[in-house]
């Protein structure tokens, strides 16, 4: 070891970058995604000096870059500031909180966070330029240094901090402290799974029979663009192939809002030629893309179906490129993607219907001003993911087995792409989709985010799990609450002089739920209806899930008498309280709500069918009013309005006047 800290010691950064001088913070937030908007807030917050390195010119990595029809899972494990940030998106559309919305709108509220705390931005800097951007001492970061990622006028930058947290979607950070990490699926007997490693499943996959030849039925023709000549593994057979990238587009049909697509200066229809063999097969009715509409007449557009949006098998070489190659990369989906645009609304071979279907559509005149109103984030679903003090695996997916230091949760399908698109029998098929869902919340370990021997460095985004578990956990309001919790950690290691590995997640856990928004306000109250000691039921329910958290009431619709559920929690802050309930898309009758603060009681009747639901959640919180509490017991009772209906009894919700 005194030989390994001699060593160490005596490494240069750089010939310049020893000329400039150190500039140091308690804390170095690695990657301005949202995690990293989120990590640095809540450092910043609670006093820590904190510093974040934006790779590019923009905040919010995905949640801003075109994903604004938001990964959810369910509402029940998206807390704290991740929370805070759909509450103010809902606040600018005028509800109580909104997961779908437009990128530039999530972009101003990312920088408000910044801007409310006064943190350090670094723009256009990144580490992956030099193999000597981090001093080590031992197995503690004392240093990085920053090159200039947009340009080469400006210098390098030299940043030391007690802890960095790395937010980045790449995990260069973590890369280059020498964690080890992996790339690409794991076998399936690597964790004892059954969906991890190479899946040849039904999903987003072509027909039987569509052929992939230049030349119809003759291989020596060769293969079709975007079609690999790989060999076809068994199932479950690892291998560092990784699921495929896509651009979530921002597009809009509003005439006064809309810049025509226009032919690529690169366009090759080539590209194309398996789409015209698909739908020879099946004539389309749609464009072969998810267009989930956004407020304003926009989009967020994602894959679907066998060939779509996703460039599959051109990303391998992304999550350990340099810079270099990565632009290369996201080069090539840009044109992938304008050139199918392009392809779709102007080809003479294409439908025409699906030809004036593409045209409606068009670039939006007010988002990605400063880049030709094209994102500059791509969708890196999964890059390098650490192998730390704990992995996820689809055992806690399924709770098969469980954590007891969570410090976030999911909940989310078990969700990869395709990884490879490839010839078996004569026929081409799309390899590496899976889509397996119908559990509950789980944890997130703590041990997961943290390296087993780099002492005062946090991975909150490429965190330690296996490929499957990754595709359930990498969602962005998920990457959001791991930030979070990444960020608590390190103030609480600073404070404590300790390592990341040495912090007690017990006071994580209640620091995190005392003061959710890290500025001291009074918490949400939040009553489920699994909860045995807030909760009380007359007449028979029976337990269900897809509501707000594991599970949901449902009247049973025999019997005589009325069913009721009572939510009684004790309130120790006395104030003004919005309250609501949660209301599930499968509860289709009115019931009746009673609301008792000690002083008056208000009766309500609650038709679900008025309540608007979008998005990818399984229901909407329905307003019950505003209520000034004084402290003692809040009762509400929900009931059926007649013996035989069937309603839904979901969690409650007291929101205090902030």
């Amino acid at each position: 070891m005194k030989r390994y800290l001699l060593i160490c010691l005596l490494l240069p950064l750089s010939s310049l970058a020893q000329t400039l001088p150190v500039k140091t913070y308690d804390i170095c937030v690695y990657g301005a995604t949202s995690g990293g908007v989120i990590a640095a807030y809540n450092a910043a917050a609670q006093g820590k000096k904190v510093v974040l390195i934006a790779t590019g010119n923009h905040v919010g990595g995905l949640s801003s870059g075109g994903l604004g029809y938001t990964d959810i899972g369910n509402k029940y494990v998206v807390k704290g500031l991740a929370l805070d940030f759909y509450r103010r998106v809902g606040k600018h559309y005028g509800k109580l909180e909104q997961w779908i919305f437009e990128p530039h709108v999530a972009e101003d509220i990312f920088r408000e966070y910044l801007k409310h705390k006064n943190i350090t931005v670094i723009y256009g800097h990144s580490l992956i330029k030099t193999d000597l951007s981090i001093k080590k001492i031992g197995i503690t970061i004392k240093g990085i240094s920053l090159h200039p990622s947009l340009t080469d006028k400006e210098p390098d930058i030299r940043i030391a901090a007690k802890v960095f947290i790395d937010c980045s979607y790449e995990g260069d950070l973590m890369a280059k402290a020498k964690v080890p990490y992996i790339v690409g699926r794991e076998a399936n007997s690597r964790y004892n799974e059954t969906y991890n490693g190479v899946e040849l499943r039904d999903k987003h996959q072509f027909a039987d029979g569509v052929d992939p030849y230049k030349a119809l039925g003759d291989p020596k023709s060769g293969l079709l663009w975007g079609i690999s000549s790989d060999i076809l593994k068994p199932n479950g057979t690892g291998d560092r192939r990784v699921q495929t990238y896509n651009v979530r587009v921002c597009l809009s049909n509003d005439p006064a809002n809309m810049i025509p697509v226009t032919r690529p200066a690169d366009y090759d229809s080539t590209h194309y030629e398996l789409y015209l063999r698909m739908i020879h097969y099946k004539a389309p009715t749609s464009l072969p893309m998810y267009i989930s509409m956004m407020p304003n007449h926009k989009t967020d557009i994602n894959n679907n179906g066998a060939f779509s949006t996703d460039m599959i098998g051109v990303n391998y070489d992304y999550p350990d490129g340099d810079e270099a190659t990565r632009e290369k990369i996201v080069q090539m989906h840009k044109s992938y993607t304008q050139g199918l645009f392009y392809f779709l609304g102007h080809d003479a071979r294409i439908p025409e219907n699906i030809r004036k279907q593409m045209l409606q559509w068009g670039y939006p005149k007010d988002e990605y001003t400063d880049n030709g109103n094209w994102t500059p984030q791509i969708y890196v679903r999964e890059a390098r993911r650490m192998i730390g003090r704990y992995v996820m695996t689809q055992a806690n997916c399924e709770a098969k087995t469980t954590v007891d230091d969570g410090i976030a949760m999911a909940a989310y399908t078990m969700d990869s792409h395709n990884a490879e698109r490839i010839v078996t029998n004569g026929m081409v098929k799309n390899e590496g989709d899976v889509q397996v869902g119908g559990f509950g919340p789980y944890p997130i370990s703590y041990r997961a985010i943290t390296p087993e021997h780099v002492f005062n460095l946090l991975v909150p985004v490429c965190l330690s799990a296996s490929h499957i578990a990754y595709g359930s956990i990498r969602m962005e309001p998920v990457f959001m609450v791991l930030s979070q919790s990444a960020a608590q950690a390190a103030i609480y290691a600073i404070d404590h002089r300790t390592t990341v590995q040495k912090v007690n997640v017990k006071d994580i856990q209640k620091a995190l739920r005392e003061n959710p928004l890290a500025d001291g306000s009074t918490p949400d109250i939040i009553i489920d209806d699994n909860d045995k000691k807030q909760v009380t039921t007359a007449g028979k329910w029976i337990t269900g899930k897809n509501g707000y958290g594991p599970t949901v009431l449902i009247s049973d619709t025999a019997g005589t008498s009325i069913k009721t559920v009572k939510y009684s929690y004790p309130v120790t802050k006395p104030g003004l309280y919005k309250i609501y309930t949660y209301s599930s898309t499968e509860n289709k009758t009115p019931f009746r709500v009673d609301v008792s603060n000690g002083s008056l009681t208000k009766t309500l009747t609650i038709d679900p069918g008025e309540t608007e639901v979008e998005g990818q959640t399984s229901g909407e919180w329905v307003s019950l009013g505003e209520y000034q509490m004084q402290a003692g017991r809040i009762n509400i009772k929900i009931s059926t309005i007649h013996p035989t209906d069937k309603i839904h009894a979901d969690a409650v919700l007291l929101v205090p006047d902030r």
